[in-house]
């Protein structure tokens, strides 16, 4: 287990009126941040000394670190809405999102020491995702759409609050590792982050077989290998539109897609996700060119045509448009893991599992996208990075 552990009790409630105000009801905890991180600073350089001669930190450095490190998570999970309490402003445990920290632990002087150089792909992801030093990532277009949905529903939806709340967890073990609070490098991995927590049932969904071995031949030559399916995908992406405009008319005269065009269509969309799979590490077997599910060690799985709403279908291209946001930002996260995905292959010869659950939930969310806007299903996509998968409909 991670010495810095993200814990979530929030019920997803949400008062209208302070989601309304909350930019401005954070106002005086993003003062008292601002100051706390100047200070946070010099006692950090003074806990980098202590790590580097003594290869611990002193018990009093420790918990001003980890109390600044859960302010600042309180801070962001309530601003950005993750969280709906107003917070405390002395980092003390108990908030709906909070952070726990392992007693200190000793450290390597070594790694200590080039600390700022180790970090530097860490503190890139976790600004890429979530709030780091006063940096925002994707959680903004996640808080975004929980302002909307939290004005209107009185609730934050279940998908977005846990996207934010991963990325808070994953921000804080940067942040903690960057301030020597701990020696554990910061775990992307999205059900590790979030616990037992599961997502409802999706009839679009992912398998994942593969063990993590990378061949350094191959994963030096990547991009190369991936060349035809790329070219494979794009032709099959124009036969793939005129089908999903075909079976868009289909769904809104009979209420479902014909089984052909919806076998057809669901099986570009397993290829996609098996080519996005290889070309980022995510998986390491060259794919098949036909998008079966037989012998991928990431492979979609889409269940049968099943009847869909009308509404839905009519207004569709509408609907979709704020998934497809969401998916265009986790595209980049998509590519920070290949690229340390590739990076990890070619030095290590194995793709590390945090980075490939990252990759494997992005790809999840984008074949889920594709299954939405080809009218495939009419089950929304599910934003949620976890990928355990409640099985009871």
């Amino acid at each position: 287990m991670h010495p810095v552990r993200l814990t979530v009790s929030d019920d997803r409630r949400r008062s209208r009126l302070t989601v309304f105000f909350r930019l401005l009801l954070a106002l005086p905890h993003v003062v008292w941040l601002a100051g706390w991180t100047l200070v946070a600073e010099v006692v950090a350089i003074a806990n980098w000394i202590a790590v580097v001669i003594n290869g611990e930190t002193p018990p009093v450095l420790h918990e001003f670190l980890a109390r600044y490190v859960r302010y600042a998570t309180h801070v962001a999970a309530f601003l950005l809405l993750a969280a709906n309490p107003f917070p405390g402003f002395v980092g003390r445990p108990g908030y709906p999102v909070d952070i726990e920290f392992a007693p200190p632990e000793r450290q390597s002087r070594l790694s200590a020491a080039f600390r700022l150089l180790l970090a530097i792909p860490a503190a890139f992801l976790a600004s890429l995702v979530g709030v780091f030093f006063f940096r925002f990532g994707l959680i903004v277009l996640a808080a975004a759409g929980i302002w909307f949905a939290a004005l209107v529903l009185g609730r934050a939806p279940r998908g977005l609050r846990d996207l934010s709340t991963w990325a808070l967890g994953y921000s804080a073990q940067a942040s903690a590792y960057l301030l020597l609070v701990t020696g554990r490098y910061p775990d992307s991995h999205p059900d590790r982050l979030l616990g037992e927590q599961t997502v409802p049932y999706h009839p679009v969904r992912l398998r994942v077989e593969d063990d993590l071995h990378r061949s350094r031949l191959t994963t030096f030559f990547r991009l190369l290998l991936a060349f035809p399916h790329l070219f494979w995908l794009t032709a099959w992406g124009v036969a793939a539109t005129v089908a999903a405009i075909v079976n868009w008319f289909a769904a809104l005269i009979a209420g479902r897609s014909p089984r052909v065009l919806h076998r057809f269509l669901a099986a570009y969309i397993r290829y996609t996700s098996q080519v996005y799979a290889f070309l980022s590490l995510v998986a390491g077997p060259f794919p098949g060119f036909t998008g079966r599910e037989a012998g991928a060690a990431v492979t979609v799985l889409v269940d049968g045509p099943v009847a869909q709403r009308r509404l839905v279908t009519l207004f569709r291209l509408f609907l979709i448009v704020p998934a497809l946001l969401l998916w265009s930002a986790l595209g980049y996260v998509l590519v920070a893991v290949a690229i340390a995905g590739w990076c990890a292959g070619v030095l290590r010869g194995r793709m590390p599992s945090g980075l490939r659950g990252l990759g494997a939930s992005t790809i999840r969310y984008g074949a889920q996208v594709q299954a939405y806007s080809l009218v495939v299903t009419d089950r929304y996509p599910s934003s949620s990075p976890s990928l355990r998968t409640d099985l009871h409909l």
